[in-house]
């Protein structure tokens, strides 16, 4: 298919698959009929919340690019009523009125703790053109520099994260997922059960053993959980993460797994969702050089280029899983109504999550 954003589509990929100027990818799956779905799994009203607290892992070890929240109390005129720092009262204004008023600030990294990415999070270089240059481009031929702009440099800002201020989604932020509404059928694998908690890449074959094993069935618009017990392992350190143990705890998929990337895309799933900080356990580049002895250029996280980049679907990183997980297979089941959506933030490129399950 060729458009005017783009002459060629990367191999593998599904541009224009819901049109040229989708933004959804394949969340337009998760349409009316997937939300009757999510409905009908509910047995007994109960809930499940799948986030993290959102200053978890803690500190920045374990991604020293993402920064943990800081709360700050909003001042009134400058100053706290009562000098109690915390909070004012309406009595400066009219010593009648009796509120006392308590507001804060938060400042954090949208993608922290528990998250969504959305198909603005990840691109590649890519010749979309077909004039031989690659650029840097975004699922359905969105270019950056263009739809997905740096935002202006604050020369006045004193700190350097104000300075530079965060990307600017003109297309595919996440504002687009959340006024779509995530709400549909989730469907759990349940890796840790039959992996343990060790670092071991998942591909196709060890992901059917699996599917087979518990009699899981993924059907196109089905939103899927991968549980690890990476986010368990890590709430456990009660925010000073062990980035060693870390690493050596918990599986995620084979991202260089060219049989597990196909199948992610012939099964329709919607999105995929995972306890890891990643959903793909990321592992240094298999090779260097190719068979001609050029350098071999490829993605460090194939699976997010594969998924964001080429196929428009959504990942969500480490959500918390543990009890579900262990609730539906004490239960026989492996799907339930996932309500998750994430903040409708315009231009934003992530976002925090608080998902729920009912069962």
């Amino acid at each position: 298919m060729s458009t005017p954003r783009w002459q060629q589509s990367p191999p593998g990929s599904h541009w224009g698959e819901f049109g040229a100027d989708d933004q959804l990818g394949r969340m337009n799956l998760v349409n009316a009929a997937k939300v009757l779905q999510g409905v009908a799994e509910v047995q007994t009203g109960q809930t499940f919340c799948l986030s993290l607290p959102l200053d978890v892992p803690g500190g920045q070890a374990l991604n020293p690019r993402r920064m943990p929240p800081r709360r700050y109390s909003v001042l009134r005129d400058g100053k706290s009523a009562g000098q109690q720092g915390f909070c004012w009262s309406y009595q400066g204004e009219d010593p009648d009125l009796t509120d006392v008023i308590n507001d804060d600030v938060v400042l954090m990294s949208l993608q922290y703790s528990t998250q969504w990415d959305s198909l603005a999070h990840v691109g590649s270089h890519f010749d979309a053109d077909g004039d031989g240059v690659a650029e840097a481009v975004f699922y359905n031929g969105h270019r950056a520099g263009d739809a997905i702009r740096p935002a202006q440099e604050d020369p006045q800002a004193t700190a350097p994260w104000a300075r530079y201020p965060g990307p600017q989604a003109g297309a595919l932020d996440i504002a687009g997922l959340a006024a779509h509404g995530v709400q549909g059928r989730g469907v759990m694998i349940d890796l840790e059960h039959h992996i343990g908690r060790q670092r071991q890449a998942v591909g196709y074959d060890a992901l059917m053993r699996v599917l087979d094993a518990d009699g899981v069935v993924v059907e196109p618009g089905d939103m899927v959980c991968l549980h690890t017990g990476f986010a368990d392992t890590l709430l456990s350190m009660n925010r000073q993460p062990d980035v060693a143990r870390l690493h050596a705890t918990g599986s995620g998929l084979d991202g260089h797994d060219a049989r597990l990337l196909n199948w992610i895309t012939d099964s329709r799933l919607a999105c995929l969702l995972a306890d890891n900080p990643a959903v793909e356990l990321v592992v240094p580049k298999l090779a260097s050089t190719s068979q001609a002895g050029q350098p071999l250029r490829q993605p460090r996280l194939p699976l997010h280029e594969h998924c964001l980049f080429k196929n428009g679907i959504h990942l969500g990183e480490l959500w918390y899983l543990t009890e579900l997980a262990r609730w539906l297979r004490q239960h026989g089941r492996s799907r339930f109504l996932l309500t998750a959506p994430p903040l409708r933030l315009p231009g934003a490129v992530g976002s925090p999550a608080t998902p729920i399950a009912t069962v």
